[in-house]
């Protein structure tokens, strides 16, 4: 944990220099850490960035104490996605029923957090921020494809059998892998629930407990190393006490 206690803002980057910080935080935990790579990744620089990044919103979680970036989201309105030309996930799930709804979407991606601020109020003051700027913009359905690390499915039967068997979106709701990977890969009765737990990453399990569903088939990503699902969090589904953890406790709609 950091060595001073943290005084942490939330904000929307507005200057390139903000921008900078969040490739920068991008690049130490999905390059560095995690091994991903990309064609606009700036080795020499040290940022992790795409063409899809002037689009986005980029909300930064800033330790003020030490003057550092130590999370990020991005966030993709489907006004700006219509400036993009598509989703960033559309390259890896068909979202044409998410489109056809008619409902208020917002893409979420590249969230992370700088290792010595996992596990402690970082992550609640990322999750602040969103829920303001979901009730801002009058987002009702929220998306975005999170990764398990590593491209062998079958190290991953466990969870992705239990994310198939159990929190499978419901059909309106349910967009598919363009690049199938079933994730159905064992009987409901044979599964380490114990263990798929722990095996799940704690971004999934957040959105799980706001009663996320995950849409069919897994999509596997060679260039970031990962296996990834395509969660989607339909806010009018929310019970009040999912509604409680997803605001911090304060009624937001």
């Amino acid at each position: 944990m950091p060595d001073t206690i943290p005084e942490f803002s939330v904000k929307i980057a507005e200057t390139e220099e903000e921008l900078r910080a969040a490739q920068a935080l991008r690049y130490d935990v999905f390059v560095r850490e995690l091994g991903g790579q990309g064609p606009l990744v700036d080795h020499s620089a040290g940022l992790e960035q795409d063409r899809f990044d002037p689009f986005f919103d980029h909300m930064l979680v800033t330790d003020e104490a030490k003057g550092i970036v130590v999370g990020v989201y991005r966030l993709l309105r489907d006004d700006q996605a219509a400036r993009a030309g598509q989703f960033y996930s559309e390259d890896e799930y068909d979202l044409s029923r998410l489109k056809a709804s008619g409902r208020r979407l917002l893409e979420l991606g590249r969230s992370c957090l700088h290792r010595d601020y996992r596990g402690g109020m970082a992550m609640f003051h990322l999750w602040s921020g969103l829920a303001d700027y979901v009730d801002q913009h009058r987002i009702e359905i929220l998306f975005g494809v999170a990764s398990f690390h590593g491209t062998d499915p079958r190290a991953l039967a466990n969870s992705l059998s239990m994310l198939h068997h159990n929190h499978l979106a419901p059909p309106e709701l349910r967009v598919r892998s363009k690049l199938f990977q079933s994730m159905n890969l064992m009987q409901e009765v044979d599964l380490n629930r114990k263990q798929a737990m722990v095996e799940t990453p704690a971004l999934i399990k957040a959105y799980l407990r706001l009663g996320g569903f995950v849409g069919e088939g897994a999509f596997i990503d060679q260039m970031f190393n990962t296996t990834d699902v395509c969660l989607i969090l339909d806010t009018a589904r929310m019970n009040d006490r999912q509604r409680r953890i997803y605001t911090g406790g304060n009624s937001r709609r």
